[in-house]
């Protein structure tokens, strides 16, 4: 692991053509983000190395990507699954309230009556709006995941990254 923190770009999926090129599943918005980044962090099974991208571009509905040091299809082979990672660091800089979802897991969710809802476990894009899944945190009102659409100015009143807290014009009983 590096000494920086670092976010889940992507994810490898299987072996392209055979000459080692791999197939890449891109969490980006839009998906084309990821091939900007030439060095990335692959993880699977709890093993971690950084590799270098010697060439990328966008195939059919996917992405595809040559890794150095990886020729041909049995050497790529072994990269399939692993997940790919950049350090948080390398990221651009967003508008003030604009926020990466790395930022928001780990944060407490409110109730704009103050009633604590869980911690956000992570999120997921639905296609109208992303959605975060709340789920229960020391002292949070039940045990119930939530799933509490992340729309800004409509349920999400506000989110401060400081005191780590959300807070949400949300029913608990949703």
């Amino acid at each position: 692991m590096s000494a920086s923190a670092e976010t889940i770009m992507g994810k490898v999926t299987s072996v392209y053509g055979v000459k080692g090129w791999v197939k890449v599943f891109s969490y980006t918005q839009p998906k084309e983000n990821l091939l900007k980044y030439k060095t990335w962090s692959l993880r699977k099974q709890g093993k971690e190395q950084v590799v270098k991208v010697l060439s990328s571009k966008v195939h059919g509905n996917g992405l595809v990507a040559q890794i150095e040091g990886y020729n041909d299809r049995d050497q790529a082979k072994v990269l399939a699954d692993s997940l790919i990672s950049i350090s948080v660091d390398q990221l651009p800089e967003l508008e003030s309230d604009d926020f990466y979802w790395h930022q928001l897991e780990g944060l407490q969710v409110v109730t704009v009556s103050g009633q604590l809802l869980g911690k956000v476990h992570h999120l997921m894009e639905t296609g109208s709006n992303d959605v975060l899944v709340v789920r229960k945190c020391s002292g949070s009102l039940d045990g119930k995941e939530r799933l509490i659409p992340y729309l800004p100015e409509q349920v999400v009143v506000s989110v401060d990254l400081e005191s780590q807290e959300i807070v949400v014009d949300w029913d608990p009983e949703f």
